[in-house]
Formats: C-alpha cells, structure tokens, sequence
C-alpha cells in the first residue's frame, strides 16, 4: 500500500475553484487515502464488493483475505465457483471473478498493463469484461492506479456528498458534470472530501 499522493497545491486549487469545497476541506483537514499496489487482487475486491454497503464490502474484503490471502488469476481459476462464494458473495459475482481470471491468463486482459493507459482506456478495457461496470472501474482507477481525477457519478455515496454540499435535492447527470469539471484536473481530492461528507452525516 501507499498513499495517494496529494497536498497544498491540489487542496489550494479546489479551494480557489469551490469556496463550499474549500471550507469543507478545511473543516476536515487532510484525508489519507491508500493507493494498493497489488492491481489484480485489487480488481477482484472492487468485484466482489461492488453494489454493498461498506461494512458488508469490510466483511467480504476480510473473508477472502483470510480464506484466499492475496489472489492471483491462477489461484482463482483453480477454484470452485462456490468456493469463491463461500466468502459472502453471491454466485453471478464468483462467476465474474472467475471470468477476470480467465481474461487475463488468456491474455484477453493485461491488468498490469493498465497502469500505461489513459483514464479512458483503462475504463474501455475494464468495462469489457463481464461484471465490470463504470464504478468499478472507477474504483480501480482512484485506489489502484491512483489517478487524480476521478470524480464518479455511479457512487451513491460522491452523489448524496454533492447534493449535501450545495443543498440540492436531487442531481442529475448535466449538475454533476458541471461539478466534475470544475474539480478537474483533482477530481478525485474532491472525492476524498465528498465521500467523508457523506459518511459522517453530511
């Protein structure tokens, strides 16, 4: 693990561009972010945990650290399916893993490879393979790869942090770019802050 890197210089910008941001970011001060640095392992708890509540992604996340350590494409393909769900998950989310593991012995997907790629390359690859959606592959951007901008619209979490921030009642997709925009080119410090806005009641 290592942190996302960031400090004055992005918390400054954001500060300048959002005057609500910026005094959100410093009524909370800085917020660590870990970065992992095992990009298949990763990929596979951002499957495995996609579209649950935290705690529910905490207690999958440790099951299968316990029961598998740290997962590689050939240990997966060498398990049963309901292995693989005995971990808590459900039986279609077993059969997506062992479908990313099966893309990337085959070669159809180069995980390490990503980490060359743009923002939307990475998503493009990621998106092809079955049970990967844009979340997830947002997921593997900010806390795999570490990439600075990313702020998504598919995490219920960033979208109650943003209607929190600005006192909307609702957000549709033509509001939430007009903020992603101006958070850009660091999105994802402003993730950071809106995911803590809206864990902590905001």
């Amino acid at each position: 693990m290592r942190n996302l890197e960031y400090g004055e210089k992005e918390i400054s910008y954001l500060s300048k561009k959002d005057k609500k941001l910026g005094k959100l970011i410093e009524d909370t001060g800085f917020l660590e972010c870990k970065v992992s640095e095992d990009l298949f392992d990763s990929l596979v708890g951002y499957i495995a945990t996609q579209q649950i509540s935290n705690r529910a992604a905490e207690t999958v996340s440790m099951r299968m650290s316990l029961k598998f350590g740290i997962v590689t494409p050939e240990k997966i393909a060498s398990l049963p399916d309901e292995e693989i769900k005995s971990v808590g998950i459900s039986m279609k989310k077993a059969q997506y893993i062992k479908g990313l593991s099966e893309a990337v012995l085959s070669g159809r997907l180069d995980v390490e490879g990503l980490a060359g790629l743009t923002d939307e390359d990475v998503t493009s690859q990621l998106t092809s393979i079955r049970g990967i959606g844009d979340w997830t592959a947002e997921m593997f951007l900010i806390f795999s790869l570490g990439r600075p901008d990313i702020v998504s619209y598919k995490d219920f979490a960033i979208r109650k942090g943003i209607m929190s921030l600005y006192g909307l009642k609702d957000l549709d997709r033509g509001t939430f770019e007009k903020y992603r925009k101006r958070y850009s080119p660091y999105g994802t410090i402003a993730s950071l802050y809106l995911w803590h806005l809206s864990e902590n009641g905001g």
